[in-house]
């Protein structure tokens, strides 16, 4: 009679539980990274960029081959995907909605924090974000309800000092939805460098907050350079039913180039400016450039330094130091400087008629 073998204990002698099963934990890891993997996969073919299988494996850090794997995945779940051989990527059918969507504390925590921001004079575009957290909050778990329900009490937004857009929320309503749908914007413009108000059509390339105000970027019926139009200047707008010609390669970056705020120059200009040892600190406190560099000093000072096109934007917030900062250069920006100065002392010593 054969004996029968005995089964290899996995207990140790003289322990009474198993080792931690290391190979099993391992095991839960790999599969929660390849869920979150194939989600991320979804995540990008679902959205308006336009994802091949190189694309998807050079965000995810992964093969193509892994890609190719993940899609399979998402094809036995049920996910209408398909490649779209015009635009070379891969889409999701665009009926298709994932059936929960599950929020962690921290995008409930930045979705609620845009909320608060959105509310914010200035800010407060069309509805905000408000309708789409408490529709989030309504389908969440009961943590996620209550960091949305906090945020809305603890975080608040104020004092920005915008300009004043409550009279044109239509009007920047008109020049999204224009944008969004590719139409040309008409309108009755106040321009400060016209008498009158003038009638002008616009083919419409983005919408910015710049600064302290919004603005529309883009370029004028019978003309091909673009300009910058201020939303608060327009006294009327509506779109067109013709489309707008926009240029495909269009970069906004490239159109301000080192444009201190808003208009940029003919010509550039490297600023240097030295800020006492009483402000270097605050002054510090803020990246007003893209180009900014900072070099401190032993006697506690600092020299800011910026490549700027045009000097008239940044010359109104060298004033605003004034009595605390140097302009070191350049020397055409040293006596624009000295003579606004001049103008305002002779200005101000002068006995008001009234």
């Amino acid at each position: 009679m054969a004996k029968k073998s005995k089964k290899k204990s996995s207990i140790p002698p003289g322990r009474t539980t198993p080792i931690p099963g290391r190979p099993d934990r391992d095991r839960r890891v790999r599969q929660n990274a390849r869920i979150a993997r194939v989600l991320g996969v979804l995540n990008l073919i679902q959205s308006r960029g336009r994802w091949n299988a190189q694309a998807i494996a050079d965000e995810l850090e992964c093969s193509e081959r892994t890609v190719y794997r993940d899609l399979e995945v998402l094809e036995f779940s049920g996910v209408p995907w398909f490649f779209d051989k015009n635009q070379q990527c891969y889409r999701v059918r665009p009926d298709f909605q994932f059936p929960i969507l599950m929020l962690s504390e921290d995008e409930a925590l930045g979705q609620a924090v845009a909320t608060a921001i959105s509310k914010t004079p200035g800010l407060n575009v069309g509805s905000g974000a408000g309708p789409t957290s408490r529709k989030l909050a309504a389908s969440s778990s009961e943590q996620v309800q209550q960091v949305f329900a906090d945020v809305g009490r603890l975080i608040d937004v104020f004092n920005l000092k915008l300009a004043d857009h409550s009279k044109h929320q239509e009007i920047i309503k008109t020049a999204q939805f224009a944008l969004f749908q590719g139409k040309q914007l008409t309108g009755t413009y106040e321009s400060p460098y016209e008498e009158n108000p003038v009638k002008l059509t616009i083919h419409p390339y983005r919408l910015c907050l710049i600064k302290q105000a919004w603005y529309i970027i883009g370029h004028m019926e019978g003309e091909k350079k673009p300009k910058t139009f201020r939303v608060a200047r327009f006294k009327s707008l509506r779109s067109l039913d013709t489309s707008a010609d926009v240029p495909e390669d269009f970069d906004l970056r490239d159109y301000f180039g080192n444009a201190w705020a808003v208009y940029r120059g003919e010509q550039s200009y490297d600023v240097g400016l030295r800020f006492f040892s009483d402000a270097a600190k605050v002054v510090q406190e803020t990246t007003w450039h893209h180009t900014q560099k900072v070099k401190s000093h032993k006697d506690g000072s600092v020299t800011l330094s910026f490549q700027v096109d045009g000097l008239s934007e940044i010359l109104h917030w060298i004033l605003s130091w004034s009595g605390q900062a140097r302009v070191q250069q350049p020397d055409e920006l040293k006596e624009l400087y000295i003579k606004t100065l001049e103008d305002a002392i002779q200005i101000n010593s002068q006995v008001d008629p009234d």
